[in-house]
């Protein structure tokens, strides 16, 4: 049976080459290293608790709506209550509107919504997620599920829902940092499984990251970041997030501040200090066009026969039945640590 998981990453070989091929040579010549000697430094907890419930209705919320695929009524119309969302907690909401093409052409609605809490500071973190869902569930299996959108409970309304309740604690309880929330548009209209060739699917992927990426290094009076956080999948039954390797070597500080974190609140069996894969995702323009060491939280399923992204991974099974408030617990209690260690 092939590794899903490493077969996405040689999908990546097509849409990042030179920069895939640079990557595994340094990673193989030990340009990113891991130290078995790390010492860490005893935290208290800090930050509200993150409420796993409230995270929860925000992805069945979005899941409401029906599939958000690219250029539908229900993307659209989502859209706008995400951004509504965030205004009410007392964030400042611009949307990036942007006609960007798919794999096959398509013209591609795109709407990045950011959302600014404390604008007026500086420097800034990043939070971010994809907003959009899968518009074919072309690893189901059962062939005839594979032309049908997916749901996306996971793959895409999970992160925007921890995100969400994240904003709604920073509502009631300020915190001297500047924070930029950040749904990606259009990241999974990537080359769907059935094309022949699979290999040429070059920039297809993460084409809302893409164009945020490229404006923002374009924009000499942009923001300066410390550090970005993608959560991606972050709310998975049976979820365990290893340590990404594009995240290692761009940033493998914040992948030891964020593990060190979710250590500190109880959830360090979630959060495993062993190596994942390396995956194509939001993150990758981040760290390589626009510079902003950015990490990515995503889960990992060494054993899963079906993808090592998980059984529910680009099939129409990724619905709210399979979304684990004790995994969107663990993440989101995680994320606040981070945030609230910060100060």
């Amino acid at each position: 049976m092939r590794n899903v998981y490493i077969w996405r990453v040689m999908r990546t070989v097509g849409r990042h080459l030179p920069f895939c091929l640079s990557v595994f040579l340094l990673l193989s010549c030990g340009n990113t290293k891991k130290s078995t000697a790390e010492t860490e430094t005893v935290q208290k907890t800090v930050g509200p608790a993150f409420v796993a419930d409230s995270a929860y209705l925000f992805c069945q919320q979005q899941c409401d709506f029906g599939p958000r695929t690219m250029n539908s009524e229900a993307h659209d119309r989502c859209g706008e209550w995400i951004a509504e969302k965030f205004r009410q907690y007392g964030m400042e909401v611009t949307l990036q509107r942007a006609d960007l093409p798919g794999y096959d052409g398509t013209k591609l609605k795109s709407t990045n919504i950011i959302a600014a809490y404390r604008p007026e500071l500086t420097p800034r973190l990043l939070l971010c997620a994809h907003w959009d869902s899968r518009p074919w569930a072309d690893n189901d299996p059962d062939e005839a599920n594979r032309r049908k959108p997916v749901m996306a409970a996971n793959d895409g309304a999970s992160g925007v829902a921890v995100m969400l309740e994240v904003a709604r604690l920073l509502a009631a309880d300020t915190l001297a940092l500047g924070i930029d929330f950040i749904c990606f548009d259009a990241e999974d209209w990537g080359t769907p499984q059935w094309t022949e060739d699979e290999l040429s699917d070059a920039a297809t992927w993460a084409l809302g990251a893409q164009y945020w990426a490229a404006q923002y290094a374009a924009t000499p009076s942009a923001p300066r970041y410390r550090y970005g956080i993608l959560l991606d999948m972050v709310g998975g039954e049976g979820a365990r997030f290893y340590q990404e390797q594009v995240s290692l070597y761009f940033a493998p500080d914040v992948v030891r501040r964020v593990w060190s974190a979710a250590q500190t609140v109880g959830y360090g069996s979630l959060f495993p200090k062993e190596e994942g894969g390396a995956i194509t995702d939001d993150h990758v323009p981040l760290n390589r066009v626009a510079g902003i060491p950015c990490i990515d939280i995503i889960p990992y399923y060494p054993d899963c026969e079906a993808s090592s992204f998980g059984p529910t991974w680009h099939t129409v099974s990724d619905d709210m039945q399979h979304i684990d408030s004790n995994t969107l617990k663990a993440v989101g209690q995680t994320v606040i640590q981070v945030l609230f260690s910060e100060q």
